[in-house]
């Protein structure tokens, strides 16, 4: 628990900066994990390494979003077929008529379900038919995907960026590592999310389950590991939700003379009829050269 009394902060990963203005993605919720909705901007307060900082840009939700679907399409997704349809299908219906929506299916091979010359789209429909078009073989590269996801998504025009990363199991494919997957989510300010397992019963104690959960964390986002058919599509909406509720901040980082390259960011929330609040967001941004 840190800053004001009954506020707590889960302050993760990194913002890494190319422009002036500097974008925090900020979830809130109450003690029963409730999003606590209708928040103004004198309701938060920015501090960059211990100092506050004035926030100049103050968004509620309501822009569009460039959202990337990254599937599993491995070999074993083939006992899976039902739940896969269920959570995407769950997945797409949150998708707003201003967002904009890519995919990427993974199995030995990375794979983008739009043409080239078409990165993005609206069409959730299209989306779905062109997933479940890629053929369910060959191994899980699922880091190869995400990677592939966060290099896409900085093509977005929206300026808000969400993975949702879906799969049976963990990684046992990929040419990248996860150090180097971790190290792009920490200088991007996409915020990634996961359903695993999907109606397994993962070891929570298992290498990936945990680096899938902290690379969620690290980025502000969540990782869920449905056991049910029905805790499968509670955790499509869940994610639907999130995205929808999260707020952003920005603020113009302070010109200063020494050569700290890591500036730490903490965000505090004084919410009116709420005792205690949870605020997810990341803990710093890298200032590049």
């Amino acid at each position: 628990m840190l800053g004001l009394p009954g506020v707590f902060l889960l302050l993760q990963a990194v913002i890494s900066v190319h422009t002036e203005l500097v974008a925090v993605p900020v979830t809130v919720t109450d003690r029963r994990g409730r999003h606590v909705d209708g928040l103004t901007q004198q309701d938060f307060r920015v501090f960059e390494d211990g100092r506050p900082q004035p926030i100049t840009v103050f968004h509620n939700g309501e822009e569009p979003i460039t959202i990337g679907l990254i599937v599993d399409r491995s070999g074993s997704m083939r006992d899976y077929a039902e739940a896969m349809q269920v959570v995407v299908t769950s997945l797409l219906r949150s998708i707003g008529p201003n967002d904009e929506l890519f995919a990427i299916g993974f199995n030995d091979d990375v794979s983008f379900a739009l043409p080239e010359e078409r990165p993005f789209t609206h069409d959730t429909r299209e989306v779905e038919v062109a997933l479940f078009a890629i053929p369910a073989e060959g191994r899980t590269a699922l880091y190869d995907g995400v990677a592939q996801g966060l290099e896409h998504a900085d093509h977005g025009a929206t300026g808000r960026n969400v993975l949702i990363v879906v799969s049976d199991g963990a990684d046992n494919g990929s040419r990248e590592t996860y150090e180097h997957v971790l190290a792009l989510a920490r200088r991007s300010q996409t915020v990634i999310y996961a359903i695993g397992g999907l109606g397994r019963s993962p070891d929570p104690d298992m290498e990936n389950t945990g680096l899938l959960k902290r690379l969620c964390r690290d980025s502000g986002g969540v990782a869920y590991f449905p056991r049910s058919a029905k805790q499968l599509a509670d955790a499509a909406i869940r994610v639907g939700r999130d995205i929808r509720a999260q707020y952003t901040l920005g603020f113009m980082p302070e010109t200063r003379s020494d050569a700290r390259v890591f500036r730490r960011i903490e965000v505090k929330v004084s919410a009116a009829g709420h005792k205690r609040v949870q605020v997810r967001t990341r803990s710093g941004y890298v200032v590049e050269p």
